[in-house]
């Protein structure tokens, strides 16, 4: 991706300009976070208390008990959101589905182990332990360059 920025004096106002060979996921993307829609934090319950959680906080988000819950450094916050509208909000570059339960943030994975019989196990930083169903193994394996 090239970036260029041109000082115009005259211009009253801020102009972006994207020039692609090709309408994809990716300047999707860029355009909503040049736009401001995509939000950069998400808010997490826990009995009376409400939290705004970061996204680099963020270990994994999952589904669980008809529940959508986000595990963080400071423990596990509840969200009133449904796991694809997180998934709509997350950063794509950072966060990724591994099944349709979970969804993890890549930047805490402290590595995949691809031992088993044809399964992907992920080990995050927090300790966690996880595993990519076979739906998303060519997702996963795409977004590590196997």
């Amino acid at each position: 991706m090239q970036i260029e920025v041109k000082i115009e004096p005259r211009e009253k106002e801020t102009k972006v300009i994207i020039v692609t060979p090709r309408m994809d996921e990716s300047v999707s993307e860029l355009m909503k976070r040049i736009s401001g829609e995509c939000p950069q934090v998400i808010a997490g319950f826990s009995e009376d208390t409400v939290c705004l959680l970061d996204q680099e906080e963020i270990y994994r988000v999952y589904a669980g008990e008809g529940r959508v819950y986000c595990e963080t450094r400071s423990g596990t916050w509840r969200s009133r959101l449904r796991l694809y509208e997180l998934e709509e909000r997350l950063e794509k570059s950072r966060f990724v589905r591994i099944s349709n339960s979970e969804i993890i943030n890549l930047k805490r994975v402290k590595g995949f182990d691809l031992s088993l019989s044809g399964t992907i196990r992920v080990s995050l930083t927090n300790g966690a332990v996880t595993y990519v169903s076979r739906r998303y193994m060519g997702k996963i394996k795409k977004v590590l360059g196997l």
